[in-house]
């Protein structure tokens, strides 16, 4: 029962990343949190979950495994490590697959024989699949694509903002606020694919949240144009440590087709858990 829950509440999770992936421009590309923004929110719990779009890419295919490490030093001298592994594919068509080892999170079912989770959005299809590979299930959802569009239903037009025009206001407030400084950090080949880097240091004065020194918070990430997501990703904070993920094992041939199918033996249901959002999706080619 206990594997069960966390099964579908991890679905759930997923189906949620997906419908609040970032809009048009580079966002968090496919893993990693945003530079610059003190919260964690939910990555580490899943690896930064590799794969979650918004918008689709098109015609920049690849393969890769991503690697997200987490490092917290305790106060006693004690270090908890964990290491978490995703395997992801994109066709060029945009199509993505995300296969989540949760051996690393033995920790949500002690003792349980843990699931392989693999989590397909199809955008040309227009649905959602998350995996069970274990019990051969898989749970289908409607795709839901965020970027710019008109709404669906026009009677919903003035409670909607622009995504492109909240992400311009939001770089706005970030480049106004005297605790955020940027710097560029040039290009680099990663994994073969060349990569341009930025960091952020975001400074919490003394006193803002009881700390009696200034905490820094410093995160790095390293965007392929090529690819259109970022690469490398790193973030320190002496809150929760050290946090790093990056992709391995990066190919840029064609995946197989197959990949973006259910297998014909599993058994498919239906879930409509959460409201679709209205407007097409932004397609990157």
């Amino acid at each position: 029962m206990r594997i069960r829950m966390m099964w579908m509440g991890m679905a759930a999770m997923a189906a949620v990343a997906s419908a609040q992936g970032p809009g048009p421009g580079r966002g968090r590309g496919e893993f990693g949190p945003p530079p610059g923004v003190p919260g964690m929110g939910g990555a580490r719990l899943i690896g930064a979950e590799a794969g979650m779009p918004g918008r689709v890419v098109k015609n920049a295919p690849y393969s890769a495994d991503v690697v997200t490490e987490s490092t917290h030093a305790l106060a006693d001298g004690n270090r908890i490590h964990q290491t978490n592994t995703t395997r992801v594919y994109r066709d060029s068509e945009g199509r993505t697959r995300r296969e989540n080892s949760l051996a690393s999170l033995g920790g949500l079912a002690p003792g349980g024989n843990l699931p392989q989770m693999v989590f397909i959005t199809d955008p040309v299809a227009g649905a959602n699949y998350a995996l069970n590979a274990k019990d051969r299930t898989a749970t289908k959802s409607a795709w839901r694509g965020g970027g710019r569009g008109a709404p669906s239903d026009p009677s919903l037009a003035p409670r909607q903002a622009d995504p492109g025009r909240q992400q311009d206001a939001m770089r706005q407030r970030r480049a106004q606020d005297p605790n955020l400084k940027t710097e560029s950090l040039g290009q680099q080949s990663i994994e073969g694919v060349l990569a341009t880097g930025t960091r952020s240091t975001y400074t919490i004065p003394a006193g803002q949240m009881g700390n009696e020194q200034a905490m820094q918070i410093v995160s790095e990430t390293w965007y392929s144009a090529e690819l259109q997501t970022v690469v490398l990703s790193k973030r320190t904070d002496p809150r929760s440590g050290e946090f790093v993920t990056r992709m391995t094992n990066v190919s840029r041939s064609e995946p197989s087709r197959t990949l973006f199918d259910v297998p014909a033996d599993f058994k498919v249901s239906e879930a409509s858990a959460f409201p679709r959002r209205s407007g097409p999706p932004a397609v990157a080619k």
